[in-house]
Formats: structure tokens, sequence, C-alpha cells
């Protein structure tokens, strides 16, 4: 596996990917398509300078893609949302694992980052299991937040990680 810097060459890969995942329940909130390629274009694009954005590669096809995108207002700029996608047929073989590890490197080393924060379905439970290993702890609870295809209302769990202490 190869992680690198997002290119907005890879929207139109990272958007299929995104709806082919969305057909899995309980995984994102995006129901398939919703999302256009030149959203994800967008936020690549945007998020050079501002926050990063990775995908991982296996065999020269995209495995996944995470990024870190900075809160917009000066109140809360020091926190920075996390997103990680694995793409079907990816799962179950580190690629979260990785991308979190290069991410929250890159948190650690950015001075700009005080606080790295997260939703996650309350029913993925490798994802939770994942966070917690890699230190983030559980904030709060939105009940009934994200609305299945078959009309089933799932929790989102929030929660926040905090870079070591720098010298």
């Amino acid at each position: 596996m190869r992680l690198r810097v997002a290119e907005p060459e890879d929207a139109a890969s990272i958007a299929a990917a995104e709806a082919e995942t969305a057909e899995i329940p309980g995984l994102l909130v995006g129901r398939p398509g919703e999302i256009p390629p030149s959203a994800y274009a967008s936020k690549i694009a945007d998020l050079r300078g501002h926050g990063r954005y990775i995908v991982a590669e296996e065999d020269g096809a995209l495995a996944g893609h995470a990024f870190l995108d900075p809160m917009e207002l000066l109140a809360n700029a020091h926190v920075f949302r996390l997103t990680i996608v694995v793409h079907p047929g990816h799962r179950g073989r580190g690629v979260s694992r990785a991308m979190l590890g290069d991410l929250l490197s890159w948190a650690a080393s950015d001075g700009r980052v005080a606080k790295v924060e997260l939703l996650v379905r309350a029913t993925n439970e490798p994802a939770i299991r994942l966070y917690r290993e890699s230190g983030f702890g559980e904030e709060g609870r939105f009940r009934q937040r994200a609305r299945q295809p078959d009309g089933t209302l799932l929790d989102d769990i929030s929660m926040g990680w905090f870079p070591p202490e720098r010298p």
C-alpha cells in the first residue's frame, strides 16, 4: 500500500468509490451519487495548504481516501475534522489504520492543530475500536442522526483526539 497526497485528478475515482461505499448501510451519510466529482476536486484543492487530503493506493487502484479539514471560524480553526473512507474490497486490510496514522502524524507536527474530531456511526464497531486504540476519546452521542435508505435511524458518536504536548 502506498499513501500520497490527493490530486484533483483523483476526484472521479473518489466519487465513484464513495457512491459504492454508500450502498453499504451504516458507513456513510451521503447517498450514492449525492456528491458530484467536482465537489471532491474542490475539497482536494481547498485543503492544499489548509489541511491534508490523502489517498491510499493498492496495485495502482485507490483503496481509500481521508482528510483533515480545519473548521472555518477563527474561534475554532484549531479544530480539524477527520473523514476516512475505505473503498469497497479493501476493508479489513489496514487501509484505515495507515491513513489515520499518516493524518495524526501530520496533525501532531502542524502547530495549527489543537484538536482532531470526528463523527462515526455507533454501529461501526471496527472504526470505533481503531479510533480508541489511536487515542480518541468519546465526547458525545448524536441520537438518531443518520437516516438509512430503509428508514432506520442510527446514532453518531463524536470522538476527539489531542496532539501530544509540543516543546
